[in-house]
């Protein structure tokens, strides 16, 4: 990925795919596209709805042009998109027309992994669903069907899970991704940073990113925030092994070496707290432990941390004092991804602490207190009372887990223990590529009695289930409503723009109809989605019908800020910021993070690093035909130095084989200064061998596969992944 310039940068999130549409990936599917059923128009329609190719959920507005679906953009009236949307959301129309998306249900017919199917009526489909859980109900109890889900696409599936019996429910969002980070600013402030998080980017006077790649991680308000903050001369501080999109516009950018995070945290405090620089008046209010704290950061200074971390003392002691200059309006960003070495959860507290040293927690241009709409639930029936405890964490192994951990999910699945787990129920999220360690999930898989996989394109852990369901893309159907914290709060609706192109059905029918046929009716009293919408929203004193022209309803703004007089609560020990943590102390654990040394690499192996691209969420968008018209395959960076001792050049393809001999898909090498010679770095989500993805079939590399070890954060379950090594074996 080449770097962009400032003002291509600050465009980039008004890029509109209007253009697309007319392109070759684009162009032969439109013209045999499904018209709208009974609704068919001459003329432009525009119906509002929320987008689902990330978390994120931006509003949007979709075009219907003469009934078929034409382009989407920015709903301006929601506080998430402000009007723009990102390049994977204005290519979100291709979900529609994939070619290779799931069009009618699947039963399989051969051994499982083989991808050998029969096509079933959805009657056929349920019924032998609903067969096996109750087989598996009457000999293991309900307790041994678990969920695996991605998205607000998933409640209505864990609300007939529930209605069953099942209390199994987890997210590689979680184990996978962002659990070291929330469980370390809840150690610290007593509460997460939420998603979206809270951070107020736009009016920040200097923002730090230490592995976060803005431009790059393309979660779009942030992004056009970060725009805003360069525009506004804020001071960007970046921390990468790779010069990345969010570099290029950096003051400071310091190319650490991989897995020292800690070191250079634990040194900016020093710093900060040696020279008193830290908010005093904040610490002193709001603060605990801060004596024992600083005891403790008083060894680490600059040039203890500078063989660690390859960083030059003095521009430790330049960038610490440049984040106090500017506080409480600094801050240092708490990441998405923060599953890396298996010491995340300290190393996010470590960001979070320092943070607190800047008084940024509840200020402006720091991290602001979120608000949201809050609407009354629907009157469902009490769940059944469970006889048996969530498996996920046994005995409280990892103490402060907050949510429930996929792998301890997976585990339990291998060994039986604490009880069998024999069905999974998966939707839209592909295992294969989000777990680490594929051969043990493929190993859990065939201890299962039951793998239903519901989703919209046939994905790797697709090719291992059971019955696979086929859902409508989200501008095809209702979903939940969208009521995220943020700045302002909001309540947002996603509803149908097009006709499913064949026989997909949306979360919401599905999980109706497999409780009918479960006995469990009484859990969907609705006979349609729109019933159940209009009750929250009556209670609320709200319309549907407004909500479905708008897109968009507003609450009334609130402070949200310490500076329009909200007084802070920490829901710690303490009730205050807890610098020296007590309650690490007593489960065994460091109360002041500690650093750690990174394992080095084996001779003539790099650290493999990593990360996203601006035009692809995860695994599920490669064979999206105008995403993939952006961006069809992965590149392995290569430092030049590196590549040119390989006798390896640009453009050349090789593979990757890991420490355990894993060997990768052939891959295009990027060889370039702008990473560093210890390590390499891919995008994630590619090297599909799904062979029903067709398009997207063994286009480059896949990450997932060769990620074979990992770490697991004693203190909340993540696995660090960041602690595989490859080499490369290059075509003879």
């Amino acid at each position: 990925m080449n770097s962009i310039s400032r003002r291509k940068f600050l465009k980039i999130t008004g890029f509109t795919v209007g253009a697309a549409t007319a392109s070759t990936a684009l162009g032969p599917i439109v013209k045999g596209a499904k018209k709208l059923e009974e609704k068919s128009i001459k003329g432009i329609k525009k119906i509002p709805t929320y987008c689902d190719i990330c978390f994120w959920k931006c509003g949007a507005i979709a075009y219907v042009k003469d009934g078929i679906l034409w382009k989407i953009e920015g709903n301006p009236d929601d506080p998430l998109s402000r009007g723009r949307l990102c390049p994977r959301g204005t290519g979100g129309i291709g979900a529609h027309f994939d070619p290779d998306r799931l069009r009618a249900p699947l039963i399989r017919t051969r051994k499982r992994g083989e991808e050998v199917w029969r096509e079933v009526t959805w009657d056929e489909a349920l019924d032998f669903i609903a067969n096996k859980m109750k087989k598996i109900k009457e000999i293991y109890g309900p307790e041994s069907v678990a969920s695996f889900s991605h998205g607000i696409g998933g409640n209505f599936i864990k609300h007939m899970l529930k209605a069953y019996g099942a209390v199994n429910f987890a997210a590689p969002s979680f184990a996978q991704c962002r659990g070291p980070r929330d469980v370390g600013f809840e150690l610290t402030f007593g509460e997460n940073v939420g998603s979206p998080e809270r951070t107020d980017i736009e009016n920040t006077k200097c923002l730090v990113l230490i592995g976060s790649h803005l431009g790059e991680n393309m979660h779009n308000s942030q992004v056009q925030e970060f725009a805003h903050a360069i525009e506004n001369d804020a001071t960007i501080i970046v921390v990468d092994p790779r010069f990345s999109i969010a570099a290029s516009k950096a003051k400071y950018y310091l190319p650490i070496k991989p897995g020292t995070d800690i070191a250079l945290l634990l040194a900016w405090m020093n710093v900060i707290v040696s020279e008193k620089l830290y908010d005093e008046n904040y610490v002193r209010k709001y603060g605990f432990g801060f004596e024992q704290f600083s005891v403790e950061i008083s060894q680490y200074t600059p040039e203890w941390a500078y063989p660690e971390t390859g960083i030059k003392p003095d521009l430790i002691r330049i960038t610490a004092r440049e984040m106090a200059k500017n506080k409480p309006a600094t801050i240092i960003h708490p990441g998405r991804h923060a599953t890396w070495y298996g010491d995340d959860t300290q190393r996010s507290r470590a960001i979070a602490l320092l943070n607190a040293l800047l008084g940024s927690w509840g200020r402006k241009g720091g991290f602001f207190f979120p608000v949201s709409y809050s609407l009354p639930p629907y009157p469902y029936p009490p769940y059944p009372t469970p006889t048996k405890e969530k498996l996920d964490n046994p005995n409280n192994k990892y103490p402060f887990a907050s949510e429930e951990i996929t792998n301890g999910i997976r585990e339990a699945t291998i060994t039986g223990k604490p009880y069998p787990i024999k069905g999974w129920f998966v939707y839209a999220t592909n295992l294969i590529h989000a777990l680490p360690n594929e051969e043990e999930t493929i190993k859990a898989i065939q201890n299962l009695d039951l793998l239903v996989v519901i989703d919209v394109i046939p994905s790797e852990i697709a090719g291992w289930a059971d019955v696979v369901l086929p859902e409508t893309v989200y501008l095809e159907r209702y979903d939940e409503l969208h009521t995220s914290a943020f700045k302002e709060p909001f309540v947002g609706i996603r509803q149908p723009v097009v006709d499913p192109p064949a026989d997909q059905k949306p979360n919401w029918w599905i999980a109706k109809k497999l409780a009918e046929k479960l006995g469990l009716g009484q859990y969907f009293p609705w006979n349609h989605i729109e019933e159940y919408l209009d009750y929250r929203l009556k209670a609320a004193g709200l319309s549907l019908e407004e909500l479905k022209q708008k897109g968009i309803i507003k609450g009334q703004k609130q402070p949200i800020y310490i500076e329009e007089g909200i007084e802070p609560e920490f829901a710690t020990p303490s009730g205050k910021i807890e610098f020296y943590s007590t309650q690490l102390l007593q489960a065994g654990f460091d109360p002041v993070p500690r650093y750690k040394r990174p394992q080095e690499p084996p001779a003539g192996y790099y650290r493999l690093l990593f990360g996203r691209a601006p035009v692809h969420s995860f695994s599920r968008t490669q064979s999206n035909p105008i995403l993939m018209d952006m961006m069809d395959e992965n590149e392995v960076w290569i430092n030049y130095d590196i590549a040119q001792k390989w006798g390896i050049k640009t453009g050349q393809y090789i593979r990757l084989k890991n420490q355990d001999g894993i060997v990768s898909n052939k891959i295009k090498v990027k060889a370039t200064e702008r990473i560093r010679p210890d390590c390499v770095y891919l995008v994630h989500g590619f090297g599909h061998n799904s062979k029903m993805l067709k398009r997207a079939y063994q286009k480059g590399a896949s990450d997932s596969q060769l990620i074979t070890k990992y770490e697991i954060d004693p203190i909340m379950g993540g696995t660090g992944m960041n602690v595989n090594f490859v080499t490369f074996e290059l075509e003879v």
